[in-house]
């Protein structure tokens, strides 16, 4: 007979004794449990010692966490957090340098645990810490421990950041900026400071001030791998927490050091894999490097601003130069402004009297007028082609330059995603962004070209506008989804893809998309619909039970530990539990912690989850929202919460946890994969039928003939 529901089996055990086999009913008081384990082993003061998992994290068990407790869990008898939280407290500072480094490592390794940490913060603990820190005695083995334990301890958000002296600060600092120092102490330092810049505006400037951006480049230039990523994390800590003129100061020195070079050829093409860490900030740095053309972005042109009109007169004069330049006194002032009005419609200026009007629209605002002028500076000799070439069409063929620009502007904003927060998650960045200083202006002269030969292959004319921008913006976005990495390869993969190209592509994915609607295909089609959702469920059933490495992401920061969940191959039990970074498919029987499929309720997406219910609701964490999923077991006040990597892992993960719940599956993802299989195999179905014309409607019956005197008629029998 199967044990009631708020009955589990364990195992405890202790070191010198015979484990013991129990029922640990789940209403019976922890207290109790206790006494009856330690009366079992003959342990006076039952209150001195707690229960903890022998494999994994090895959390204290507790009122709160006693539900997660599984069937077959081992469990470890060990001293209470607050007696091991008093020992430490006192051997941190012993006299005996052994006493006191075996303190701090244990310190360092307990403190994950959120019911010790309570101990040992309540006890004041922190303020040893902090001395240990600031009288700076102590180095090597020792501070290590002492700043992994810190950062532990601060992790559980007890303590205030902005509690910190600038004492401790500035030692914390000292370690950052020594070059005789060891590179694990080095990490945690960074560590520490990239927690603390966000906290407080103070904060920031002390660590700006302190931490120069010449010794971050110092670091980033480490061989070091977990070095470098500490350095690229603070250095994204201090862009997203300065103002928007300190931003582009940064940027600015950050450009005058070649940072983006020496990503591009150490960082991004180095001989070891891309860590999604270093991926997210990458893609972080690229967004604060693209958002400082928001403020050009979003300011409409000033006709009264003479800067704004010399850039103005200035596309003028450099495509006509030879035309509007005369002797002194040859032109009037009448026939002047007449002839400027003629050469600003060449240019391709909707209003050409006042052609500052057609920069008032914003965006794409006074950012259209800086790339206009960067290509007419840069790249005189095209630029001079594209509009005198222009000039000399008929009029209704002619590709309007600086209407093209303006929108070109704004078809680039939208693709790159200027303006927008940055995503707390993602991590896709494009490798040739890193390659080339002035890339938005650099990639804007390579589009504007690419305007004008994509209208002249669809002969276009001025009522064709839209549509030639629309497969501009086509042409772009299937390029880029390539991720080139130089501007060079993007320039020639892009010019490749042509107008034609764009057709037979659209053509074959219309193909796709749009099979026949012939009644009969369409009958197959449903008749053929199970059989391809089971092919789809066994599919997503396999993807959980090779299972996928999560992130834990924090309210404050994003985290660098990891988690690994995976299906047992009988389709069963979720196995999960902590990894290390780089681990590769852990086996199963490496992760401790486990949940039966059977004690599954319900999967919750999205803003029902209770892990973003905690986080704030700023448009930064849309993407965590659209990531997010949870588990409801046992009980409703139980959920394994998860932040998938990718949008593709989400789907994968709430169509095969929908299977196991025998739900139906409702990501975007399986009406994709169920419409390009289903075309699939009407392909396959319908090979014998092809170039033949599928009627809507079954032929007709004929009518029966007039007479059947060409049947045999049977009741005569043959003589």
């Amino acid at each position: 007979m199967p044990p009631p529901k708020d009955v589990v089996k364990i195992a405890i055990q202790m070191v010198g004794a015979i484990p013991q086999l129990i029922e640990l009913p789940q209403t019976k008081p922890l207290a109790s449990v206790l006494k009856d384990v330690c009366d079992t082993w003959s342990l006076p003061n039952a209150e001195r010692y707690a229960l903890q998992y022998a494999d994994g994290r090895q959390t204290y068990i507790t009122e709160s966490n006693r539900r997660d407790i599984k069937n077959g869990s081992i469990l470890r008898l060990t001293t209470s957090p607050d007696q091991e939280a008093e020992q430490l407290y006192i051997g941190i500072q012993s006299k005996n340098v052994d006493v006191k480094t075996d303190s701090l490592k244990k310190l360092a390794s307990l403190s994950q645990d959120i019911t010790f940490a309570q101990e040992f913060i309540s006890r004041n603990g922190l303020k040893q810490i902090y001395s240990i820190v600031e009288e700076g005695n102590d180095a090597g083995e020792m501070l290590a421990h002492t700043l992994k334990a810190f950062t532990e301890l601060m992790e559980h958000d007890f303590v205030s950041w902005e509690n910190l002296s600038t004492v401790f600060i500035k030692k914390i600092v000292s370690y950052v900026n020594m070059n005789a120092m060891d590179a694990s102490i080095q990490q945690l330092s960074l560590s520490i400071l990239e927690n603390m810049v966000p906290t407080s505006r103070l904060f920031f400037e002390v660590v700006k001030k302190e931490v120069t951006l010449d010794r971050l480049l110092t670091h980033l230039q480490a061989t070091n791998a977990q070095l470098q990523l500490k350095a690229m994390a603070l250095l994204i800590a201090l862009l997203l927490s300065a103002t928007d003129a300190e931003r582009r100061d940064m940027m600015d020195y950050l450009r005058e050091k070649n940072i983006r070079q020496f990503i591009h050829k150490n960082i991004i093409h180095s001989s070891e894999p891309l860590g999604d860490e270093m991926a997210h900030y990458l893609y972080v740095l690229q967004s604060v490097s693209l958002n400082l053309c928001e403020h050009r972005m979003k300011m409409s042109m000033d006709p009264y601003s003479q800067e704004q009109r010399d850039l103005l007169q200035s596309l003028r004069q450099t495509a006509f130069e030879s035309e509007s330049e005369g002797p002194a006194g040859t032109f009037s002032t009448e026939r002047r402004r007449s002839l400027c009005a003629k050469e600003f419609r060449k240019l391709g200026f909707l209003n050409n009297s006042n052609p500052a009007e057609d920069l008032r629209r914003a965006p794409p605002g006074l950012l259209a007028l800086d790339n206009m002028v960067y290509f007419a500076r840069n790249t005189p000799n095209a630029y001079s082609r594209f509009v005198l070439e222009n000039s000399s069409r008929e009029d209704k063929h002619e590709c309007p330059f600086a209407r093209s620009s303006i929108q070109l502007t704004l078809i680039l904003c939208e693709i790159l995603h200027i303006g927008e927060p940055c995503s707390e998650t993602a991590q896709a960045f494009y490798p040739m962004f890193f390659g080339q200083d002035h890339f938005f202006e650099e990639l804007f002269c390579i589009c504007i070209q690419l305007v004008n030969k994509t209208w002249k292959e669809m002969r276009a004319t001025q009522e064709d506008f839209n549509k030639v921008m629309q497969v501009v913006r086509e042409q772009i976005t299937r390029t880029l989804n390539l991720k080139p990495t130089s501007l060079e390869l993007f320039k020639t993969r892009v010019n490749t893809l042509n107008y034609s190209e764009i057709l037979k592509l659209r053509q074959t994915e219309r193909l796709h998309q749009e099979e026949t609607l012939a009644v009969p295909v369409l009958e197959l089609r449903e008749k053929l619909k199970p059989e391809v959702l089971e092919l789809i469920r066994q599919q997503r059933l396999l993807h959980l039970c090779e299972g996928t490495l999560f992130r834990k992401i924090s309210s404050r920061r994003r985290q660098d530990k990891l988690w690994y969940c995976r299906l047992s191959p009988n389709h069963k039990v979720l196995h999960y539990g902590d990894v290390e970074e780089g681990a590769q498919s852990p086996p199963i029987e490496s992760l401790p912690e486990k949940i039966p499929v059977a004690d599954m309720k319900m999967l919750l997406v999205g803003k029902e989850c209770p892990h973003t219910k905690e986080k704030s609701s700023g448009k930064q964490n849309k993407d965590v929202l659209e990531l997010a999923f949870s588990i409801v077991h046992d009980v409703e006040e139980y959920c394994l919460n998860f932040i998938a990597p990718t949008r593709y892992e989400f789907c994968l993960w709430t169509d095969g946890l929908n299977v196991l719940l025998g739900k139906e599956m409702t990501s975007e993802r399986t009406q994709t994969d169920l419409d390009v299989l289903l075309s699939m195999e009407l392909k396959l179905r319908l090979l014998d039928l092809e170039n033949i014309s599928i009627p809507d409607d079954p032929p007709p019956i004929p009518k029966p003939p007039s007479n059947l005197n060409f049947c045999y008629d049977f009741s005569h029998t043959e003589q």
